[in-house]
């Protein structure tokens, strides 16, 4: 699939180099040709010997290379690649692209290429989460640079969370999907996220505390695996995911007609929260508090998107997959909503108090389908929604 294509690989400086080496492996046994690029940092974890020799290319190091700079090499190393990727993408990199600073060859390569990129992100958990971080890596993605990880697990430096590097073969999936060879490419998925406001009055509405971080996660991973992605989403705190075709909606039933509007698709997922019922008779003013008084309000169910979709004859996605957010019983609620709604997969995540699920950057989901439920060990949610973007794609071949 990737035979022929021509990589540029800027090898940041982490611990998680290493892993660059075995990436670049990987890369040559699909004929993928690896023109590899070092930070200072990244020759205090690998050797440029051993770069080149399992890329059988020049490592490039210097921006003040006289004999390269004599026709403007970093103009041309920047732009003869199919791919940028960065691996691992440090949290000093990640910033400087962000900023677009250009210190060195490989920030001035990143800066001067109108190439796609990916990173591949790998630092401390801390460093990881900090708002800066995170501000940087939503400025990235909304300049389209697309991410692969970082996975969640024990570091070197002895803690444990998010912020280890995607595996090579991760990353090998991300690159296929970047240059649109990915499993899902010439799919159409659709995924719903975010809660739904149900309004009381001009002032009021009734909601719930779903951020759509993981509906996001799960655009993203399946935009990277190459789908086309319709992404309906309420009003959630974390914004939308790159390369995906975004539909805001506010009410179940504005998501329900959106909904509708999307389809035909492959796949459709429904990682929504949304809301079980709306004020029967929205307020035209502002309900005034009144001494003594409460204000009465009149119940009305809102549409049942997922057994909609679920249930329908003709038209009907190959795979359609629910989640079910519990408090208890979680499995056992979830089977029963799973053949209640009629869809083929559920997620069942416990949401109870003191989870840290809803609203938070982790999940622990339980598979159900109709060979029965598998359960996946905590992680963050986009490590969750790239392994649930490779079983759709997996169901789907």
């Amino acid at each position: 699939m990737l035979a022929g294509k021509r990589i540029l690989l800027i090898i940041g400086g982490g611990i998680a180099a290493y892993k660059t080496l075995d990436l670049i492996r990987r890369l040559r046994e699909r004929s993928v040709s690896v023109t590899p690029v070092m930070t200072a940092a990244a020759e205090q974890f690998v050797t440029p010997l051993s770069v080149a020799a399992l890329a059988g290319e020049k490592v490039h190091t210097a921006l003040f290379d006289l004999t390269s700079e004599a026709e403007m090499g970093h103009i041309q190393l920047s732009r003869v690649a199919d791919l940028v990727v960065v691996a691992p993408a440090t949290a000093d990199l990640m910033a400087k692209m962000a900023q677009g600073l250009c210190s060195d060859l490989a920030t001035t390569l990143l800066l001067a290429t109108d190439t796609p990129v990916l990173v591949a992100p790998a630092m401390n958990v801390r460093m990881w989460d900090h708002p800066a971080t995170q501000r940087n890596l939503a400025t990235l993605q909304g300049d389209g640079v697309r991410v692969v990880g970082p996975n969640e697990g024990d570091m070197a430096c002895g803690e444990f969370g998010p912020g280890r590097m995607a595996e090579p073969l991760e990353i090998v999936a991300g690159i296929e999907a970047a240059l649109g060879q990915g499993t899902l490419t010439g799919r159409r998925v659709l995924v719903t996220s975010g809660p739904t406001l149900e309004p009381i009055d001009p002032v009021r509405y009734i909601a719930n505390r779903s951020s759509g971080a993981q509906g996001a996660a799960i655009g993203r991973a399946l935009a990277e695996q190459g789908a086309e992605v319709v992404f309906v989403t309420g009003p959630a705190t974390v914004p939308p995911p790159a390369g995906v075709t975004v539909v805001r909606v506010e009410t179940a039933r504005q998501m329900r007609d959106a909904v509708q509007a999307a389809l035909p698709v492959d796949a459709a997922v429904f990682a929504a929260a949304v809301a079980d019922w709306h004020v029967e008779e929205e307020a035209r003013s502002k309900i005034k508090k009144t001494a003594g008084t409460l204000p009465a309000l009149r119940f009305a169910e809102n549409p049942d998107i997922l057994a909609e979709v679920a249930q329908m004859g003709e038209g009907r996605p190959n795979l359609v997959v629910g989640f079910a957010a519990e408090t208890d019983d979680v499995v056992a609620h979830a089977t029963a909503k799973r053949a209640r709604k009629g869809c083929d997969w559920i997620l069942a995540n416990d949401v109870s108090p003191g989870t840290g699920i809803m609203g938070g950057t982790e999940n622990a989901v339980t598979l159900i389908t109709g060979d029965g439920s598998e359960t996946w060990e905590r992680a963050g949610k986009d490590a969750v929604a790239q392994r649930l973007a490779q079983r759709i794609a997996e169901a789907l071949q």
